[in-house]
């Protein structure tokens, strides 16, 4: 349908996304998105899902590179960018690293919840004791993920690791990088399907954002879908069931 949309000149074939991970809510807009300024990256072509160019991985000071080998020659460097996805998955030889530096130094106790989601009892400041990760991709365009971001919280005392294992690299597994809203959080995600480029800038996401089509301009709000007091990921799904309903719809090649 907005494919149609934007083929037919009623709006531009862009789409945005800005999720809150206070009260699970957050903006989405059809159309250009006026401001802010950002840096963007070409998407990798002929693809069927968003996936840009991954360069390296920064935990704290500990820098990942990532060698073209590692992923293969089929996908090079390649992450998916799916806003259907809550959580973000890894490849083990990264997953193990991020966790490692994650629960260096710090008596943990680690226990899973539901099964697979492995947490621990903290309530101070996860800003103040863990690292900051950063994802760098091609054409200078950074992914900064914060604690708070993918250290959700499960309970009042208790917080979740929202990095999961993707498993290992196969030769034809070219998924391996899967980035979902829990660490897409906090930002204005911009996907420019007439120039297959995806950028994002930090952003308010319980404010609004202005919206042009044609001749037209106009703000798109807020939108709490969840009553939670704190994010969790059951706090969150409607909301990504609804942007992955509309995202689905728009045309990637």
């Amino acid at each position: 349908m907005i494919s149609q949309l934007a083929q037919n000149g009623a709006v531009k074939n862009k789409f945005a996304h800005c999720l809150d991970n206070v009260d699970g809510g957050g903006i989405f807009a059809i159309g250009e998105v006026v401001g802010p300024q950002m840096n963007k990256t070409k998407m990798i072509a002929g693809q069927s899902h968003y996936k840009i160019t991954l360069k390296e991985v920064h935990i704290g000071d500990t820098i990942v590179k990532l060698e073209t080998s590692f992923f293969g020659s089929i996908d090079e460097n390649a992450a998916i960018i799916d806003s259907g996805t809550t959580l973000a998955y890894l490849p083990t030889t990264i997953h193990e690293q991020v966790i490692k530096k994650i629960t260096s130094g710090k008596s943990l106790e680690m226990e899973k919840i539901e099964g697979h989601f492995s947490c621990f009892k903290y309530d101070k400041n996860v800003d103040d004791e863990f690292p900051v990760i950063k994802l760098l991709f091609k054409d200078s365009l950074v992914l900064t993920v914060y604690p708070h971001d993918y250290l959700f919280r499960f309970r009042d005392d208790m917080r979740c690791i929202g990095w999961q294992d993707g498993g290992p690299k196969s030769p034809d597994d070219s998924e391996m990088i899967l980035l979902g809203d829990l660490v897409l959080s906090n930002k204005l995600v911009i996907y420019d399907i007439e120039n297959q480029t995806i950028g994002w800038a930090e952003y308010n996401c319980t404010s609004s954002v202005k919206v042009k089509n044609g001749n037209t301009e106009y703000s798109v709000g807020y939108h709490v879908v969840s009553s939670a007091s704190s994010f969790t990921i059951g706090g969150i799904l409607a909301f990504l069931f609804i942007l992955y309903s509309f995202t689905s719809l728009f045309c990637i090649a």
